[in-house]
C-alpha cells in the first residue's frame, strides 16, 4: 500500500495536467458540439442542428475530399522517401553523423517558418524555384496558385520538414537487423535491391507499420502549412477539415459547429489509433 501510496503521489501533478488540458477539453468539446455558444451569453442546448449544420455545407465534403487527398499524397510521397533515406545512410561508409544531421536540420524548424520559407520558394515572380527554371529555359509552375498543384506543393513541404525524425527511427531499425542475413544474402548473390526486398522489409515492418498509422493521424490533421500557405485556396482546393474547423471557430464564431467538427475528426482518427494500440501490443506480447 505504502509503494502504490507513494507511486500514485509523484504521478498525482501529471494525472492533474492530463486531467485539466487533455481530458476536460475532449469532454467539453463533446458538450460543445451539442450547444449554440458563443462564449458571451448563456449556451443553449440545440441537439443534433451543429451536425445538420455541418453536413448541409458544401465545404463539409470539400475539406475531408482534400484531407483524404493530402493523406494519400503523402503517404505515396513523403511515407516512402525517409525509408529509402535511411536505407542509403546506412550502406554510407564515412560522414554518417554529418549527413544524419542533415536530413534531420529541417525537424528543428518551426513548421510557421518552413511555410514561410518555402512560400517564398514557389513565388510565382522572384520565388526561388521559377528563377531556376527560367535560368534553364524550362516553363514556369503557378506551384501554390494552381488548384491543379497547390496540393501536391504542401506534400513536397510537409515532406521535406517532418521526413528527419522518421528517417532516424527507420535507420535505428535498420542497425538492428543482425548483419548475418545480409551476409547470407550476399552468398546468395543478392544485390542491394533484393537484400531491401526480403531482409530489410522484413525485419523492419513492424517499424513501418507504426509510422504509417501515425503519418496518416498527422496528416490529417494538417492544418498550419494550408492556413500559411494558401489559406485554403485556390479555388478551396487546399482547404482541410482543419482548417475548415478554425473558420468556423474564429471567422463565424460558431463554436458548437467547430466542436461538433472536432467531434467528427476525433472519431475517425480513433479508428486509426486503435489500430496503432492494437498492433503495438501484439508487438509486446
Amino acid at each position: 500500500m505504502r509503494r502504490h501510496v507513494t507511486a500514485y503521489g509523484f504521478l498525482s501533478a501529471a494525472l492533474v495536467v492530463f486531467a485539466v488540458f487533455s481530458w476536460y477539453p475532449v469532454v467539453r468539446g463533446v458538450v460543445l458540439s451539442f450547444q449554440q455558444v458563443n462564449f458571451v451569453t448563456s449556451p443553449d442546448w440545440v441537439g443534433w442542428e451543429n451536425f445538420e449544420r455541418l453536413f448541409a455545407d458544401p465545404l463539409f465534403a470539400v475539406a475531408w475530399r482534400n484531407t483524404f487527398y493530402f493523406t494519400v499524397l503523402a503517404l505515396v510521397i513523403g511515407f516512402g522517401v525517409p525509408f529509402l533515406t535511411a536505407v542509403v545512410l546506412n550502406e554510407l561508409r564515412h560522414a554518417k553523423g554529418y549527413f544524419r544531421l542533415l536530413v534531420y536540420l529541417p525537424v528543428m524548424l518551426p513548421p510557421v517558418v518552413t511555410a514561410l520559407l518555402w512560400r517564398w520558394f514557389y513565388d510565382p515572380g522572384p520565388g526561388l524555384f521559377n528563377s531556376v527554371l527560367r535560368g534553364l529555359g524550362l516553363p514556369t509552375s503557378q506551384w501554390l496558385d494552381s488548384s491543379g498543384t497547390s496540393m501536391i506543393s504542401l506534400v513536397l513541404v510537409i515532406t521535406w520538414a517532418n521526413m528527419g525524425a522518421a528517417t532516424l527511427i527507420y535507420l535505428a531499425a535498420l542497425q538492428t537487423i543482425p548483419g548475418e542475413l545480409y551476409e547470407a544474402a550476399d552468398l546468395d548473390g543478392a544485390g542491394l535491391v533484393r537484400k531491401v526486398r526480403h531482409v530489410t522489409i522484413p525485419q523492419t515492418k513492424f517499424v513501418i507499420m507504426m509510422l504509417l498509422l501515425l503519418q496518416v493521424v498527422a496528416t490529417m490533421q494538417i492544418f498550419t502549412e494550408p492556413f500559411v500557405m494558401t489559406g485554403g485556396g485556390p479555388e478551396e482546393s487546399t482547404v482541410t477539415v482543419l482548417l475548415l474547423l478554425y473558420r468556423y471557430a474564429f471567422y463565424y464564431n460558431d463554436f458548437g459547429t467547430a466542436s461538433a467538427l472536432s467531434l467528427i475528426l476525433f472519431a475517425v482518427l480513433s479508428v486509426f489509433s486503435s489500430l496503432y494500440l492494437v498492433i503495438t501490443r501484439r508487438a509486446d506480447s
